[in-house]
């Protein structure tokens, strides 16, 4: 996926449809996987709920 894919253009604003690191800051994304999202670069790690 291009980097370009993770931001919306909503109006005159841009969003970020991904979530940023809070250890690298914006720009390094977290990626999502089945049951956690995490930064490919620090290895930082949120586990989410399951459903």
């Amino acid at each position: 996926m291009a980097k370009k894919d993770y931001y919306r253009i909503e109006g005159d604003k841009i969003t970020a449809t991904k979530k940023h690191c809070p250890k690298c800051g914006p720009g390094i994304f977290l990626a999502e996987h089945k049951n956690r999202i995490s930064c490919g670069k620090c290895g930082y790690t949120e586990f989410t709920k399951r459903k």
